[in-house]
């Protein structure tokens, strides 16, 4: 049997975010301190304007800090460079954005093979890993499709097939079911579930209630800081 892993797969600490300066400055967070374990789905919540995205954007290396460390499996982000940053983009971090963020000329099955093929996984089989993530989704058949022959939802699920593809060790995902129906948005939080359960640590930022019911470990926001918390932090992953 291993040993339990106790390190975080995330960890921010003391972590702020001010944008502008001088009377212009807005802090989005301010020494917010937030990890997420192996086998753990953790929800964030607040209002419109608490620093939500923020600290999705910095947990995925998008954005760095004012202030504060930001590690993702023991690698300070704010400590390397950005070639170094989108290598762990890459390989351990899956991202699915509010707004998809899919290329327009790249097919279904390209976008999601992408982030593969640039890590050097041969093209055969970063499709068919590809291939993969759609059928989880329901959406093998687009796999030929371009993101303009596909419906917001179709998009969504694609955003979601890319973030999940290969051996994602984090996967952040920002209000993830916001273009799904009901019964096709449980099925997503069902699949970051079970990726969460086989190993990954996984980070979801919601407004709904019943979607953060899907998770191990509340954490709410409010004006760039940390409020409430609802649940014990996963120290160790399940063996």
């Amino acid at each position: 049997m291993n040993a339990p892993e106790t390190r975080p797969v995330l960890e921010l600490a003391q972590v702020t975010r001010i944008h502008g300066a001088g009377g212009l400055a807005v802090h989005a967070l301010r020494e917010v301190s937030f990890e997420t374990y192996a086998g753990e789905l953790v929800a964030v919540m607040g209002p419109s304007g608490s620093g939500k995205s923020t600290l999705l954007t910095l947990a995925g290396g998008l954005d760095q800090p004012t202030s504060g460390r930001v590690l993702v499996e023991g690698t300070d982000l704010t400590a390397v460079g950005s070639a170094e940053r989108a290598k762990l983009r890459r390989t351990s971090i899956g991202y699915v954005f509010q707004d998809f963020n899919l290329i327009p000329a790249l097919t279904a099955g390209e976008n999601v093979s992408l982030p593969l093929e640039l890590d050097g996984v041969p093209t055969r089989a970063a499709r068919a890993a590809a291939s993969t993530a759609l059928g989880e989704l329901g959406i093998a058949d687009l796999a030929d499709r371009f993101p303009d022959e596909m419906s917001g939802g179709q998009q969504q699920r694609v955003a979601i097939a890319r973030a999940v593809v290969g051996d994602r060790r984090l996967i952040l995902a920002d209000e993830p079911t916001g273009a799904l129906d009901s019964v096709t948005g449980e099925d997503i939080l069902r699949l970051l579930r079970a990726r969460c359960d086989a190993g990954a640590a996984g980070v979801l930022v919601t407004h709904e209630p019943r979607h953060a019911a899907w998770a191990d470990r509340v954490v709410f926001l409010r004006d760039g800081a940390v409020v409430d918390e609802a649940g014990e932090p996963m120290a160790a992953v399940r063996s």
